[in-house]
C-alpha cells in the first residue's frame, strides 16, 4: 500500500502538504516509476490509498480526482486506487489514521497484510498500516506536523524503501 504523497510531490503550504489540484500540477516523483516497476517484478501487487478530504470541503472536484487517480493508473504500475472521500468532522472506517482503506484492498484482492508494506509520508500513513498489520514504511519530508509512532522504518524516497523490502 503506497500514500499519494509517495509517488506524486506534495503541494507544501506553510509546510503542510497538500494534494496536486489538476493534472497540471501533477509531478511524479523521480524513482518512483523503477521502485514501482522493481516491487511489481518481485511479485508485489500495489496499491495507493489516499484520503481526499478537500472535496467535501469543496476546495476540489471529485471528478479532478478521479482525472489524476485514471492518470496514474495508465502510466504506473499500479494496480487499484483507494480513496476516502470523508473530513475529520466525519469519522469513517476509511479515513487514515483508520484502516478501512487498506483493509478493502486486502478483501478486494485477497492480500496477506501482516505480509504487507505501507509505505507513506504522514503520521496518519504509518498510523493506518500499523492498525491493519502491515509494516510501515515513513518517507520523512519533515512536513510541519505531528510524526508517526513507532515502530516504523524510514526511508527517503520509495525506491529508498526498496532495500528494507527486499531485505
Amino acid at each position: 500500500m503506497i500514500a499519494t504523497g509517495v509517488i506524486n510531490r506534495a503541494v507544501v503550504k506553510e509546510g503542510k502538504p497538500y494534494p496536486p489540484v489538476s493534472l497540471e500540477e501533477l509531478e511524479i516523483l523521480d524513482g518512483v516509476r523503477p521502485a514501482l516497476e522493481s516491487l511489481r517484478q518481485s511479485g508485489f501487487l500495489l496499491f495507493v490509498v489516499t484520503n481526499q478530504p478537500d472535496v467535501v470541503r469543496g476546495t476540489q472536484t471529485q471528478e479532478a480526482v478521479e482525472r489524476i487517480h485514471a492518470f496514474l493508473l495508465k502510466e504506473l504500475a499500479l494496480d487499484d486506487i483507494f480513496t476516502c472521500y470523508h473530513d475529520k468532522q466525519f469519522p469513517c472506517p476509511c479515513r487514515k489514521p483508520q484502516p478501512g482503506l487498506l483493509l478493502q484492498a486486502a478483501e478486494r484482492y485477497n492480500v496477506d497484510l501482516l505480509a504487507s508494506y505501507m509505505i507513506g509520508d504522514r503520521w496518519k500513513d504509518v498510523a493506518a498500516g500499523q492498525a491493519a498489520g502491515c509494516t510501515s514504511i515513513f518517507i520523512d519530508y519533515h512536513y510541519a506536523e505531528q510524526r508517526p509512532e513507532p515502530p516504523f522504518t524510514i526511508a527517503h524516497s520509495l525506491l529508498d524503501s526498496l532495500r528494507y523490502i527486499s531485505g
